[in-house]
């Protein structure tokens, strides 16, 4: 669960968020708060849209920006999930870009 103390509310329109995919290999997020754990096979991140969990093989975080909220990823990357903050999935981004 976020702290909206330290957070601020996510997914109201207020918030902000850009997502860039190249060649399913280079993720660059920005509007990123925390990392919230990361491995070989995902990174979870909270962003101002929600919890972000980027699936994928061989995945390392390249770029990190706290002052900013820039995140890169590369690696193979399989799929982009939010989540709600009960844990509820919204739905992948590529199968909505995809319907």
């Amino acid at each position: 669960m976020i702290d909206e103390k330290r957070f601020g509310k996510t997914g109201t329109k207020e918030t902000s968020q850009n997502i860039i995919m190249e060649n399913r290999k280079k993720l660059s997020v920005s509007g990123v708060l925390d990392v919230e754990s990361f491995d070989e096979d995902s990174v979870f991140l909270y962003t101002e849209a929600g919890m972000l969990n980027i699936k994928g093989e061989e995945l390392h975080i390249n770029k990190l920006s706290v002052e900013s909220g820039d995140v890169t990823v590369e690696g193979q990357i399989s799929a982009l999930i939010y989540t709600e903050e009960d844990g509820k999935t919204r739905g992948s981004l590529l199968s909505k870009i995809f319907k």
